[in-house]
């Protein structure tokens, strides 16, 4: 039977992703309000671009702006270095490259044909699938 991945999918509508022309304030009120460690960049037309996270930004803000918060106000967020970046996959992706992903991220960005963001699936979600089809 051929794996379907909206069935794990958390669709784009009910995630937390920022966007690549974010300040770094902006990037980290977001983190703070909803308690997040990565969250998937897209662009202005909702392209993933990669991921971010809390670290990235501290290392940008300890190495590029020598702690000056109101400095790394005037960054953007596509300025920022990536220590590791998270994998998409597309729609059509098998589950074993989830689970091989899932190895090393707590989430797995989907992407549709055209390269748009459509949701994550989350590492438990991957876990669980795994735990019920034994």
């Amino acid at each position: 039977m051929k794996f379907n991945v909206f069935t794990i999918l958390t669709p784009k509508s009910q995630t937390q992703h920022i966007l690549d022309h974010f300040t770094i304030r902006q990037a980290l009120e977001k983190f703070d309000v909803h308690k997040f460690t990565v969250v998937p960049v897209l662009d202005s037309e909702g392209n993933y671009i990669n991921t971010i996270s809390e670290g990235d930004l501290l290392r940008f803000i300890k190495n590029d702006c020598n702690f000056d918060i109101h400095h790394a106000e005037t960054k953007r967020i596509n300025e920022v270095g990536r220590y590791r970046p998270y994998v998409a996959l597309d729609n059509t992706c098998e589950f074993d490259d989830l689970v091989a992903l899932s190895l090393s991220q707590n989430f797995i960005p989907i992407i549709d044909d055209r390269k748009k963001f459509i949701g994550i699936v989350k590492r438990s979600k991957i876990i669980d699938m795994m735990r019920k089809n034994q």
